[in-house]
């Protein structure tokens, strides 16, 4: 796998990992109602579930890969092409986020505890393994061996994800008051949205090829 070909994966997931979504909401809850250095449980459960997630869909494309080649290049191509939907549908969403109510006795509640709603908040949206399904592919050289490049994307996933749940968890108020604005959020989806079709518009023009 070349460097390119890493680095965009990379700036793909943490696109994918940055906008607000519930894991996402959570840790910057944690981190508001618990302070950052307690909220690691948090991306800890977070990145739990991510890897549990990522290993079973990376199963299925190896399954895949094995019975047929001319399979996984149409799963690639199908990828490409829930990119493009996923891009269009974030393009228009007008969602904002709900300000975090701070005012009130912070509770009391252990890191075990906060593992696991994260874990369950992440593992509780199935949507994500297809995200991966349709992902991965992308990235994966079928004249190099799989395994490898297989662990070097998850590896990055996971990091990307864990230090993305820490940028919520630490920017607390200020990232809840930043896209609770309804124009800073449509801006972040408009962008958001074209990249995720301009990537895929040019996996299949590079399938093109």
């Amino acid at each position: 796998m070349s460097f390119e070909f890493w680095f965009f994966f990379c700036v793909t997931v943490f696109v994918a990992s940055i906008i607000p979504g519930p894991s996402m909401l959570l840790a910057l809850t944690h981190g508001i109602k618990y302070g950052f250095k307690r909220t690691f449980a948090t991306a800890f459960g977070n990145v739990a579930a991510t890897f549990i997630q990522a290993l079973i869909s990376i199963s299925g494309l190896s399954a895949i890969l094995i019975a047929s080649s001319t399979i996984f290049t149409i799963i690639k191509w199908i990828g490409a092409l829930y990119l493009i939907y996923l891009g269009i549908n974030i393009f228009l969403s007008k969602k904002t986020i709900d300000v975090v109510n701070n005012d009130r006795e912070i509770p009391k509640i252990s890191l075990r505890k906060m593992f696991i709603q994260a874990f369950f908040v992440a593992f509780g949206n199935p949507k994500a393994i297809v995200f991966f399904t349709a992902l991965f592919p992308q990235f994966i050289n079928l004249e190099e061996s799989t395994l490898p490049q297989f662990t070097v994307l998850m590896i990055s996933m996971c990091v990307i994800a864990f230090f993305c749940m820490l940028i919520y968890s630490y920017c607390g108020k200020k990232v809840t008051d930043l896209f609770s604005k309804r124009s800073f959020s449509g801006f972040l989806n408009k962008i958001t949205g074209l990249s995720f079709v301009a990537a895929g518009l040019g996996i299949l023009l590079q399938n093109n090829e």
